[in-house]
């Protein structure tokens, strides 16, 4: 195989610019064909896209013997049963964050893949970004001495009205809040950055009452590296906040996981500002691993195996909230 044809299953938003293009425009890739449950919105993004095929049936994307590869682009609900049906295609698959509705299904999904001799690869594409890959050098390097703690702050203002009707608050849909779909990222990037988490302790509450999901969440956790951290994901605030904190014995490094701004590096009361952009798909340079890994030419470290780490500290996480809601509903 010297080029990775592509498959889409919900060519919805996400794909218009996020994702979609950077199918077409990584190196040895082609996007050849999408699907929708809405066949004319199907229709519509491939003649916008000049992708070749569409349809409306999952089962006829994934079938599709001009298909080397499937994108899963669905709301979480849907992606055990999609990844399932492309595992017993016998193809790769790439499926969008989080990976699944809880860490079973994330377990299910890895064992299917593993079971057929495909890879499974989950779409949390930070893990590429240039800024990211240098944090990481600069931990390893040592720009901040010996990393001692960590925290993670995700701030913003509370959804209401038809904001907060979207499936990403519906739990039925996306396995929980905000903290399912923002939150998995930030937690997905620790784990890259840093290590893995092996201890966590965490709560959660629903503060606003303007939807049935939490809206805040707070933890804190051992990584196997043995630093300690902590996080707080408030999305009842008066205000947005977007951070990562490393600090070190010589220093302290500040980073987003979501604005597009600097790596911020003090050292010796010195501020150090190094500047990094996204690129204009950011999914990109994640695809671009993904096809280089499947071509035999690289690695992507977006697993089905990393992601399933981050699907247990997900878990653990809004375990209670949910085990409470349930047992008085």
């Amino acid at each position: 195989m010297e080029c990775v044809r592509w498959g889409i299953v919900g060519c919805g938003d996400v794909t218009e610019v996020k994702s979609g293009p950077g199918f077409q425009k990584a190196n040895a890739s082609k996007l050849v064909a999408v699907m929708r449950r809405d066949v004319d919105k199907a229709a519509d993004y491939a003649n916008r896209h000049c992708v070749p095929r569409h349809y409306g049936h999952a089962d006829a994307l994934i079938e599709d013997a001009g298909v080397d590869a499937v994108y899963v682009a669905t709301p979480p609900s849907s992606h055990l049963d999609l990844a399932l049906k492309v595992a017993q295609a016998g193809k790769p698959c790439l499926v969008e964050k989080p990976m699944a509705m809880n860490h079973s299904e994330c377990r299910q999904m890895a064992a299917a893949f593993r079971k057929n001799g495909r890879p499974l690869f989950v779409a949390y594409y930070r893990r590429a970004l240039p800024r990211f890959l240098r944090v990481r050098e600069l931990l390893r390097e040592g720009a901040i001495g010996e990393l001692s703690s960590i925290h993670i702050t995700h701030y913003d203002q509370l959804a209401r009205g038809e904001a907060a009707n979207g499936w990403r608050f519906r739990p039925e849909i996306s396995g929980g809040g905000l903290f399912m779909d923002l939150g998995s990222h930030g937690l997905d990037l620790l784990d890259y950055l840093v290590s893995p988490i092996k201890r966590v302790w965490g709560c959660a509450a629903n503060t606003g009452d303007t939807y049935e999901a939490e809206d805040v969440v707070a933890a804190s956790f051992e990584f196997e590296s043995g630093t300690v951290g902590t996080g707080v994901w408030n999305f009842n605030a008066d205000f947005s906040e977007d951070r990562m904190t490393f600090t070190g014995s010589d220093g302290e490094l500040q980073c987003p996981v979501f604005s597009d701004t600097d790596i911020l590096v003090t050292r010796g009361g010195a501020t150090t500002t190094l500047e990094f952009r996204n690129p204009p798909h950011v999914h990109q340079p994640l695809i671009q691993t993904v096809v280089d890994e499947l071509l035999g030419r690289g690695t992507c470290e977006s697993t089905g195996e990393s992601a399933v780490r981050t699907g247990w500290v997900m878990d653990r996480c809004l375990r209670s909230y949910y085990e409470e809601r349930d047992s008085t509903s």
